[in-house]
């Protein structure tokens, strides 16, 4: 499905039931935005796994600007703050009241910036292996050169400069990457997952490369306007987003909770699924 908002065309699909039946009565339930990372990949990766949640939500999966089934647009209008205004405006298109916030990686700064600028827009928020600033950059790019091998060194020199050319380098990064974003790394499951995604590569150079947004970027000044019952979730051996970014979220937004889970990198969903989404439940449920 396409909505067609603030200039653009945005790609939104849903999954999960939105009014259910119980016995003799109709139950509603909370709608869930569920929020890409990249920026430059897709909704894609959520799926099959993140239906498991149906039960106790409707999933919304849209993609950004620019980014896979979306409209490409205006390059210049690829930035955190469009995104922003988007998800606002997709949530008002499709009618509905206060959401579930659920952001991953970029998609979780997407989020935090929105819950800031329209508190009354969000119930409930979880924020996962993401940061509040750009300080993030400089503290991967230190683990990286701890952890990582000579090719994968050499293919994110790519992302801080901003420089992949088309969409087959960026798969190739995330390939040779994926033992570093996921402990428990299944190759073949992964090829199949990024052959079904669509890779932009402008959304992401322009992100990251020298001045790009996410090098500029801090949220933490707008951290006390959020109003939703919020969730911090860390990958204890997250190399692009380690645990003290989600922990400095978790001090700076006094009654959130921290969660850091033990045996995961960025990648919660293949690390830890059932755990993360046992999470997300209890958030929504109110535990």
């Amino acid at each position: 499905m396409r909505a067609l908002i603030r200039g653009t065309e945005i790609y939104f699909d849903v999954d999960g039931a939105g009014l259910v039946a119980q016995g003799p009565r109709m139950v509603e339930r909370p709608t869930a935005f569920v929020i890409h990372g990249g920026p430059g990949g897709d909704h894609t990766g959520f799926k099959p796994g993140w239906s498991a949640l149906t039960d106790a939500m409707q999933l919304v999966f849209f993609d950004h600007r620019g980014q896979g089934r979306s409209l490409r647009d205006d390059p210049e209008r690829y930035t955190l703050d469009e995104n922003v205004e988007d998800m606002e405006a997709l949530r008002r298109h499709l009618g509905l009241g206060p959401i579930v916030s659920l952001g991953t990686s970029y998609g979780g700064m997407v989020a935090m910036a929105h819950a800031a600028r329209y508190p009354e827009a969000v119930s409930h928020l979880a924020l996962m292996v993401t940061a509040a600033h750009g300080g993030f950059i400089p503290r991967a790019r230190e683990i990286l050169a701890e952890r990582g091998t000579p090719e994968q060194q050499a293919l994110t020199a790519k992302v801080w400069e901003g420089g992949f050319e088309d969409e087959r380098e960026l798969k190739r990064y995330y390939e040779v990457m994926g033992p570093l974003y996921a402990r428990h790394h299944d190759a073949e499951a992964a090829r199949d997952g990024l052959a079904r995604a669509i890779h932009s590569v402008e959304p992401l150079n322009r992100a990251f490369r020298p001045g790009g947004v996410l090098r500029r970027f801090d949220l933490r000044p707008l951290l006390p306007r959020i109003t939703a019952r919020t969730l911090v979730v860390s990958g204890a051996h997250d190399w692009i987003c380690p645990p003290e970014f989600g922990e400095e979220i978790h001090r700076l937004m006094p009654g959130s909770r921290f969660v850091l889970f033990e045996e995961s990198s960025h990648s919660l969903r293949v690390d830890e699924p059932e755990r993360l989404f046992a999470e997300l439940r209890g958030l929504v449920a109110g535990r």
